[in-house]
């Protein structure tokens, strides 16, 4: 027979419950069973034994007429023995008690308890204290009808469950080391689909919108949870690969009349000459068109940029970046130092990833004066990637908008002498797509500090 498995949460703690009120219901029967304190047939072995010696007496008194000399006889072999034999007790067949009279003191009030509660046709047997007491069998002696009853010292210790129903604290024990394995099963049960969706979580936090068939497992309310949980993230590819689709194509669509203007005002220039009103134009058609094309530089670089994810180590993204710009910066006569890369990964987007820091360093480049230094350094879980310049730098209530698109601030690096001022906006979306955080301070130089933090890959 196939029991239906049990997918509700509810399910499972209600079936642990009852399964463990049931062992106890059982344990409770049962015990009845059990406990040698209550009236119980004598086991056939032990009644084998009692039969041999009540006809051994039987036969031993055959020939005695006298039952007061039997009785004193019985009294004088009754008294307390190291052996581990039974005591031998008299009683008529209206219960009254024979023997042992004189040994009040010695079980007496226990055998009394026994003659008076029985009832019944067959033997039996209980249990006082370590004194157990059985009967009776009919015998003759003296021509007379007797019942003789059997005394025995319990040496045998008491049933396991006696002892638990007799203790409360070891019941309350026992009864938690029954169901602690099960409510073990049951959290562990509870915990797996519970941590697969914390993965999940994290890995959302880290901008993976991944889809994982893994959390529609479990529980009932696990499954609906899980299965949630992923529309969630394929709503979120959606809308990112929307947003990230209708960038591109604006920027693409602008090109096309943008293209047509620089061509009206080439020859607009060709026909009346050169004029500061279409420099003018020319310079801001110019400017234009370099702003759509770091719109398309984003928009080219972002696409899926949420679903192509890798991990490696940082020193196959940034090395042979920080390599360049010691280059380039020699050559344009300044010094750029950066520290040994550690040897750790990061998970993300490759191409985000070089792109955001190589747009710090060449900024750097370009405003420092002389001097540009790069810390690549890791504090517990986070990476950490600090350039610094000793250029003319930002004002200190600036320091906060720089990462703002189209911002430009009113020092050396304003219009004149950057782009669109699109460069650190896309450096802050690459940093905050991959859970990091990007914050700009006064340089050590004098100049820019741009500090740089990632989550380690885990």
């Amino acid at each position: 027979m196939r029991f239906p498995k049990i997918t509700s949460l509810y399910g499972r703690i209600f079936a642990i419950f009852w399964f463990t009120m049931l062992m106890v219901l059982v344990a409770v029967l049962y015990l009845s069973h059990l406990d040698p304190r209550k009236q119980r047939d004598i086991p056939p072995s032990q009644m084998i034994k009692y039969e041999r010696i009540r006809d051994y007496i039987e036969s031993k008194y055959q020939q005695e007429p006298d039952l007061q000399k039997i009785i004193r006889d019985f009294n004088r072999q009754a008294r307390p023995q190291k052996s581990n034999r039974p005591s031998l007790f008299l009683a008529d067949l209206s219960g009254n008690i024979l023997t042992g009279k004189a040994r009040k003191a010695n079980h007496f009030r226990e055998l009394r308890n026994f003659v008076t509660g029985y009832s019944g046709t067959t033997p039996k047997q209980r249990l006082y204290g370590h004194y157990l007491i059985a009967g009776p069998l009919t015998i003759n002696l003296a021509d007379q009808d007797l019942l003789l009853f059997f005394g025995t010292r319990w040496n045998q210790p008491p049933p396991f469950l006696l002892q638990l129903f007799d203790k409360p604290l070891q019941l309350l024990l026992a009864v938690m080391a029954v169901s602690t394995p099960l409510l073990l099963w049951l959290a562990w049960a509870l915990s797996q689909p519970a941590r697969k969706l914390e993965r999940a979580a994290q890995r959302v936090a880290k901008g993976e919108f991944v889809v994982d068939h893994d959390l529609e497992t479990g529980t009932t309310e696990f499954q609906q949870t899980g299965k949630s949980f992923n529309q969630m993230v394929e709503a979120v590819n959606q809308m990112l690969s929307g947003q990230q689709r209708l960038l591109s194509d604006i920027s693409h669509e602008l090109r096309s009349p943008l293209t047509r203007l620089r061509m009206a005002n080439a020859l607009a220039t060709r026909k009346l000459g050169e004029s500061s009103e279409l420099s003018r134009v020319d310079t801001e058609a110019q400017r234009l068109e370099q702003m759509i094309g770091e719109l398309l530089e984003l928009s080219r670089m972002q696409a899926n940029s949420h679903l192509e994810r890798e991990t490696q180590p940082i020193s196959s993204l940034w090395e042979e970046i920080l390599k360049d710009g010691q280059f380039e910066a020699e050559q344009m006569g300044k010094a750029l130092k950066y520290s040994d890369i550690p040897n750790v990964t990061v998970s993300g987007n490759p191409k985000l990833l070089m792109s955001a820091v190589e747009n710090i360093i060449r900024n750097a480049i370009y405003y420092g004066k002389d001097r540009v230094e790069v810390q690549i350094y890791t504090s517990k879980d986070k990476l950490y990637i600090s350039v610094s310049d000793n250029g003319s730098g930002v004002p200190d209530s600036e320091l906060q908008d720089i990462f703002r698109p189209f911002y430009r601030v009113s020092t050396a690096r304003d219009r004149n002498s950057g782009g669109a001022g699109l460069g650190l906006a896309i450096t802050e979306s690459a940093i905050r797509q991959h859970n990091g955080s990007i914050t700009a301070s006064r340089s050590d130089l004098g100049g820019l500090n741009v500090l740089i933090q990632l989550p380690l890959n885990s």
